[in-house]
């Protein structure tokens, strides 16, 4: 048994386990979202995979939605590469109740997962291309504090953030730069309008 599209294949040895798997056409969902995206969430952390990723899988489940979600990763790359791609976007929800009973079910409600930096082309045109089409409405985060950061202690822009504001749009390094600069693509392509929606347990958040 192994956490890929190949492995859920054989899904009477992952049922007999007590494993619950999603019950929509994975392809068609990929296919769809690709050519109609709705949500892009930066952040690829256990805390969307297990939350935001869960719900949206419920929503398919069910024919409520269509389209799965984006992830773009900004920060630690190795865990697209490592965790993502290595399994084809899918991953593994348990829950332990109160009881002792265990919940196992296979999240497979992200569409793709690439990571958001300019270096690496094809990823960034990807979502340059996401940005700008219209059905795309809602791009969230779970970045934790430090991603929205852009001073020091003393007060002062990092170094980084100064670099990006003289360089402009074109090749930004920091995640709210590259994030500036693809809400500024959607912009130019009079794309419509988009919520920007932190999920973050930060302080004060969404007051």
């Amino acid at each position: 048994m192994k956490l890929t599209d190949t492995g859920l294949q054989e899904r009477s040895k992952w049922e007999a386990k007590g494993y619950i798997l999603p019950s929509f056409d994975r392809g068609a969902m990929q296919h769809y979202t690709k050519e109609n995206p709705i949500w892009v969430h930066f952040g690829a952390g256990n805390i969307f995979r297990v939350f935001p990723a869960a719900l949206q899988q419920q929503l398919l489940n069910r024919g409520l939605s269509k389209a799965g979600i984006i992830v773009g990763e900004g920060f630690d790359y190795q865990i697209i590469d490592k965790v993502y791609a290595k399994h084809d976007n899918l991953t593994l929800m348990v829950t332990l109740k109160s009881d002792g009973s265990i919940d196992k079910e296979v999240i497979a409600s992200v569409a793709y997962a690439y990571k958001c930096d300019p270096r690496f082309e094809q990823e960034w045109k990807f979502f340059t291309e996401t940005f700008t089409k219209p059905s795309l409405q809602m791009v969230s985060f779970t970045i934790t504090e430090k991603g929205y950061s852009l001073k020091g202690g003393n007060g002062e822009y990092y170094p980084q953030i100064v670099e990006d504001l003289a360089n402009g749009p074109a090749k930004p390094t920091m995640f709210l730069s590259k994030l500036t600069a693809l809400v500024y693509k959607r912009y130019q392509a009079k794309a419509g309008k988009l919520a920007l929606v932190s999920m973050d347990n930060c302080s004060h958040n969404g007051q």
